[in-house]
């Protein structure tokens, strides 16, 4: 009897235990590399039936594939690293880019009532997305301006700014769920909020110089639109915070 329960156990942990096997998932592992996510999105978008629950953060036994999925120390040990050059960084900020880009639509499925299913775990790759770009385009930019013979030459000056005028659309591509609130629970609008006050502000405090004014029209649209005090409110610091760096611009 005792056997059997160690063979049991050892059966269920296997499910999520750390091995060669490409249908397993690496939890033990302190980081996830580029081939274990490549192997791991293979298995989430097409390793389970349309019926099958994925995993999730309300499944205890498969919260942690989420979480690990989703940490962005998985990156940030690379990317934030001094001693690696600029170039393998830039390299390595692509890849995870393209990593996060296919994993985008594994958690996207909704249910009769035009509900997402996974409102939670998608918005956390969304963050996951999100903090990935802001240093995927600051490395891309730094690595621009490390080759030019004339950083402050107006050829350089343009392409950097186009970089961070993408970056910005891209960010907006985020707040289109707002429109969709419906669509998410409470938990998932809170978390959405959430989103804007980390990234959102971060990304104007950083780049305090870009054009955001089309992300001020869109959250000036979109405060009107939405019915949830929490998104209204994060809209509007977001919306504050850049009337605040503009009025700096003026003055300077």
């Amino acid at each position: 009897m005792i056997n059997r329960l160690l063979i049991l156990l050892f059966t269920g942990l296997s499910i999520l235990g750390c091995g060669s096997e490409e249908n397993e998932f690496p939890i033990d592992k302190p980081y996830w590399d580029l081939n274990d996510y490549d192997n791991i999105i293979r298995k989430l978008k097409y390793g389970y039936k349309d019926d099958e629950k994925i995993p999730s953060f309300d499944d205890p036994d498969t919260r942690i594939v989420v979480e690990k999925l989703t940490d962005q120390k998985n990156f940030r040990v690379i990317l934030e690293d001094r001693e690696l050059g600029l170039k393998h960084k830039s390299e390595v900020s692509r890849r995870f880019f393209d990593d996060w880009k296919n994993m985008s639509d594994i958690y996207n499925l909704r249910d009769r009532q035009d509900k997402y299913v996974y409102d939670e775990e998608m918005l956390a790759v969304w963050h996951f997305g999100l903090g990935l770009q802001a240093l995927y385009f600051k490395l891309n930019n730094d690595e621009i301006l490390e080759s030019a013979d004339d950083p402050n030459s107006t050829k350089i000056t343009n392409l950097v700014e186009s970089n961070v005028s993408t970056m910005i659309s891209n960010y907006l591509a985020y707040l289109d769920e707002i429109n969709d609130e419906d669509a998410f629970t409470k938990e998932g609008k809170s978390k959405l909020a959430e989103g804007i006050d980390r990234y959102f502000i971060s990304l104007v405090e950083k780049n305090p110089n870009a054009n955001f004014s089309n992300l001020k029209k869109k959250s000036e649209l979109l405060i009107k639109k939405s019915e949830s005090e929490n998104i209204k409110s994060s809209l509007k610091n977001l919306i504050d915070l850049i009337d605040s760096k503009n009025s700096d611009i003026k003055k300077s």
